[in-house]
């Protein structure tokens, strides 16, 4: 989890003249104040994050989130960018915006957890719903990993509709997201999590998209966020999955579709997980040029 990832994405973006060019604007970074995370996290957490990144020493979770000096300013800058993008969505600024160093779905409010320090999803959730006035939400989450951060934070919400397609997870962290898991309460039925087994295919993909769609058009949503981790790309080396960057073009096409039906294109896209960096920057900028062709 480490900006090659990022910086070979924008590399493929500048040799292939997308930037500047047509649909394409890239926008400064934007830095999220304590308020603006506080809308999802605790004060508890955020003061944890705090004082771990003044030491730069210590552990965020059982292991796989170490702490490291500035990553207070880093993952704000993380969530900033990500509101930055909704609220132009909001205002109409723009069609489709796509934070490639957002899709962080694993932290909790209350706890950072696998590579995730702040969860930058539930902070546009929350920011679009309470401030914003946008609902109901439809999260779509293709990462290989289970969005576990954001299914359990919202699964008694039947505002926040979940298409959440992962790896089976009996083989891959964070074992959670099995297909019995559709909500609770009034939410019941708003929430699909779809585990594909390992070695699955871009044609497995697609099926289970189907799935998502249909969930698509009964949200009927006024946003739509794809988390588009590139990690359930062949030879990632922490997924099992065979898919290729097709799928990432397919997914995003099919929910550039529903944006314009339902909601006037407000669809935000985040990069999330990817540890091939010619994955990563493969799948996101197919991701880029779907919805450019969609703007």
């Amino acid at each position: 989890m480490n900006s090659d990832r990022v910086r070979q994405f924008f590399a493929r973006i500048e040799s292939e003249g997308l930037q500047g060019n047509g649909p394409f604007a890239r926008l400064p970074p934007r830095l999220a104040s304590e308020s603006e995370i506080g809308r999802f996290h605790t004060a508890g957490h955020i003061g944890l994050v705090k004082d771990l990144s003044r030491r730069g020493v210590g552990l965020l979770d059982g292991g796989d989130t170490p702490a490291f000096k500035g990553m207070f300013e880093a993952a704000s800058y993380s969530v900033g960018s990500t509101l930055a993008l909704l609220e132009l969505l909001a205002d109409g600024e723009i069609v489709h915006g796509f934070n490639p160093v957002g899709g962080l779905h694993h932290a909790r409010r209350n706890a950072s957890a696998g590579f995730c320090i702040f969860n930058d999803i539930g902070v546009a959730i929350e920011t679009a719903k309470e401030q914003l006035h946008l609902s109901p939400i439809l999260y779509v989450d293709i990462d290989v990993h289970h969005g576990d951060g954001v299914y359990y934070s919202y699964e008694e919400d039947p505002d926040v509709f979940i298409g959440d397609i992962h790896e089976d997870g009996r083989f891959i962290y964070p074992g959670s997201g099995l297909a019995n898991e559709s909500g609770r309460g009034v939410a019941k039925g708003t929430k699909l999590n779809i585990e594909l087994q390992p070695g699955a295919s871009d044609e497995t993909f697609r099926d289970a998209f189907r799935r998502v769609m249909a969930l698509a058009e009964t949200a009927r949503p006024q946003l739509v966020i794809l988390q588009c981790g590139a990690d359930s790309l062949a030879g990632d080396p922490l997924g099992h999955l065979e898919l290729t960057a097709a799928s990432h073009e397919f997914a995003a096409k099919r929910l550039a579709e529903i944006s314009h039906r339902y909601c006037d294109g407000r669809l935000l896209a985040l990069g999330g997980g990817g540890y091939n960096p010619a994955n990563a920057s493969e799948a996101w900028v197919r991701v880029a040029k779907a919805l450019s062709n969609h703007s």
